[in-house]
């Protein structure tokens, strides 16, 4: 609801029902709508270039496993790496265990570069497994990775994580479940501008289906990078190591991803063989 102050109250139960330890979240519902949504919208692509639906399949179990693994992986060495080292297993398992006791808490902690990397890796493995070109593939996944991304921020939004710094805008938004001070919805602020991503790269993709080999993927990498590289300013730092350090970690780990779509960018393409 809205205070006299005109901020925005949140304070929503993220479980939308429980049944002994397991509940079910809003940001898995998030998670499962982003690829749905992104299966969708595949297929339309998918058949527009004369790909099988299989193969479509294919791809899809191998990017679900990778952004699952891969973000996972990524929060537990980035985030917190003393933690996991000292409880490997919670790392891989979805509950915790506690004076011999299991407490389900599914994946708590996903990092969107760990993400990024789990689907490059995938997208190699998938490639070699299928004989697929792998800029190919990659160009066409990139034109719905923003549209899944901003799914899994409104996810953060119901948990009130990844929160802002405080603000005195009036769309500020108290997250009551950790104080009474309006922030920056820094987590509306990246899922509006990964949409505004989507709609940039389908615009392309529509306009020329078959555009120079990478342009797209490095598009993709610079611009969803350099917003989150931004945004970060916004936010409130994750962990305690990141308090003193002039670019967090989220920063400090998009400046590869930028840098390797700039490469793509301007990257020349290969001339073509000469006709004897």
């Amino acid at each position: 609801m809205l205070s006299i102050l005109n901020v925005f109250h949140w304070n929503i139960d993220p479980i939308i029902f429980q049944i002994g330890s397991f509940g079910l979240r809003y940001y898995a519902l998030c998670f499962l709508a982003a690829f749905v949504v992104s299966y969708v919208l595949m297929l339309r692509v998918f058949n527009r270039e004369g790909k099988s639906q299989e193969l479509l399949d294919q791809l899809s179990i191998y990017i679900f496993l990778g952004t699952l693994i891969g973000a996972r992986l990524g929060h537990c060495l980035f985030y917190e790496f003393d933690y996991y080292m000292a409880h490997p297993l919670e790392m891989i398992l979805p509950f915790r265990i506690s004076n011999n006791n299991f407490e389900f808490t599914g994946f708590q902690g996903l990092a969107s570069h760990g993400g990024a990397i789990g689907i490059i890796t995938a997208l190699w493995l998938f490639s070699r497994k299928t004989k697929t070109n792998f800029v190919w593939i990659a160009d066409r996944l990139v034109l719905v990775v923003p549209l899944a991304g901003a799914f899994v921020r409104l996810g953060n939004f119901f948990n009130s994580e990844i929160i802002g710094l405080p603000t005195s805008l009036p769309w500020g938004v108290v997250f009551e479940k950790h104080d009474e001070i309006a922030r920056h919805p820094a987590q509306i602020y990246e899922a509006i501008c990964y949409v505004i991503i989507f709609l940039i790269l389908w615009a392309m993709y529509q306009k020329n289906s078959k555009p120079k080999p990478g342009l797209l993927f490095g598009i993709f990498l610079v611009l969803l990078f350099g917003v989150r590289f931004g945004l970060e300013f916004f936010k409130e730092n994750q962990e305690a190591f990141e308090e003193g350090m002039k670019f967090n970690m989220g920063q400090l780990l998009s400046l590869p991803f930028v840098a390797i779509g700039f490469y793509l960018i301007f990257k020349k393409p290969k001339a073509a063989p000469a006709k004897k």
